[in-house]
């Protein structure tokens, strides 16, 4: 046991910050808001998809070179609290200006430049919620800890959705009468209820969790002039590190392939099966609910059978299941026998919802094992190094779905063009993954 003790309250208000900011996540990035800016705002569907991944290329952009130096302030030992609460309020203010667009092509750039600002801090406040974890916990406890953060984030954006279906999209009177059906009101309510939920939920965090110990004469300028010489040392050392920086380019590959699903899902099952604002929902929950199985479900695989093997069976999932969503409603799915749930919606969409259940299962451990395995093959006493190049290389791949999904949607003039980019991302990170030696 290390010197460093469990701090239950600590813990509760880390872990409340990420079913704080899940919401922002599944309800604008993914389920209700984008789908709105692309059905209701833009001039066309495929323009505004079109134009969305842009939006999210340009912000993985400024997001890779801004994360490396606001990591080397926390790895340095500055204060890491003031700088969460910054993102934290951009991206809380973002979320509820978001109210003011209005369903008119002449609010799309409005709503791309308030997306694209929040969306930003939003994924920046994750370098410093993260580097929070080790002062909450001792090391023999991080994974546990992490764990039970990245479970409640499921729960939360998930309680989340299932609020904006009953309190506004469903709701004869949304909200309790107090807002009108007219001019989407009930769909850009949405937002606010983020804003409220996200800045809400995020307070424990900054009343419970302690803050890191500034170094004695650390001042901002020097943490960020170490920080980058720290960080260009190791990377000038990567060459030395062959199979280290294989799966760093091979997770960056398949990490930034489920991004993009998820935030181009929702818009992929409006507008290529007709999805509207209920039904997408309710495909949220069952894909929430089915990725904390899969997380759950997976997690003995990598203790047992290796980080490699688990993350090979995901991926062959993940290609398995994204491939035949791309494929549903077209002339190589007509053998597919019609399904007969209980629900509400088109033969082509209840196979949607099915095979986007399983796509949920092998989203977690496609993540959590690519984690675990980064522990395993970073060079002894580089662990932390390490840590922040495979940061990096995710932010810096990230830009590439993003701007492929809009690029084939371009040239294409389909959504499916799109969501067969994230396939190819998908083999390509496994067939580098298979070249990459795992130390047990």
């Amino acid at each position: 046991m290390e010197d460093r003790s469990l701090r239950p309250p600590a813990i509760a208000g880390w872990c409340l910050y990420d079913w704080a900011m899940s919401a922002f996540n599944t309800v604008i990035g993914t389920f209700v808001f984008s789908v709105y800016f692309t059905k209701g705002v833009a001039a066309n569907p495929d323009e505004g998809s079109a134009d969305w991944a842009f939006m999210l290329g340009l912000s993985g952009l400024v997001i890779a070179l801004l994360s490396p130096v606001l990591g080397a302030i926390a790895d340095r030992g500055g204060r890491i609290k003031p700088w969460l609460a910054v993102c934290t309020v951009v991206a809380v203010g973002g979320s509820a200006l978001l109210w003011l667009i209005r369903p008119d092509p002449s609010y799309a750039l409005p709503a791309l430049l308030l997306v694209g600002i929040a969306s930003t801090a939003f994924e920046l406040s994750n370098v410093f919620y993260n580097a929070l974890l080790p002062v909450i916990t001792p090391r023999s406890h991080l994974g546990r800890v992490s764990g039970w953060g990245w479970g409640v984030g499921y729960l939360g954006g998930l309680v989340c959705l299932v609020l904006c279906l009953v309190l506004l999209l469903q709701a004869d009177s949304p909200l309790f009468g107090l807002i009108s059906k007219e001019e989407a009101e009930p769909v850009r309510a949405t937002s606010v209820l983020v804003a409220i939920w996200y800045g809400l939920f995020a307070l424990p965090l900054f009343l419970l969790v302690p803050d890191r110990v500034p170094e004695a004469g650390m001042t901002a300028l020097r943490a960020v002039r170490e920080g980058w010489s720290s960080l260009l040392t190791t990377i000038r050392s990567m060459p030395q590190h062959a199979n280290t920086l294989r799966f760093l380019i091979a997770s960056a590959l398949w990490r930034d392939g489920i991004n993009t699903i998820t935030a181009f899902g929702g818009i992929y099952a409006g507008i290529v099966f007709g999805m509207v604002e209920a039904q997408l929902i309710l495909f949220a929950i069952a894909l929430n609910v089915a990725a904390g199985l899969g997380a759950i479900g997976f997690a003995w695989a990598d203790d047992r059978i290796g980080a490699k093997p688990t993350l090979i069976i995901s991926l062959i999932g993940l290609i398995i299941t994204g491939t035949s969503m791309v494929l549903i409603g077209t002339g190589a799915w007509a053998w597919a026998p019609p399904l007969s749930m209980p629900l509400d919606f088109t033969p082509d969409q209840q196979w949607l919802l099915l095979l986007g259940m399983g796509l949920g299962v092998f989203f977690g451990p496609a993540q959590a094992a690519a984690r675990s395995m980064m522990a395993r093959i970073s060079p002894p006493g580089l662990e932390t190094e390490f840590f922040g190049i495979y940061a990096l290389t995710g932010r810096a791949v990230g830009v590439l779905g993003p701007l492929a999904y809009g690029v084939a949607v371009t040239a294409m003039g389909t959504q499916r063009a799109g969501m067969a980019t994230v396939i190819v991302l998908f083999l390509l990170g496994l067939g580098l993954l298979l070249t990459v030696k795992e130390r047990r």
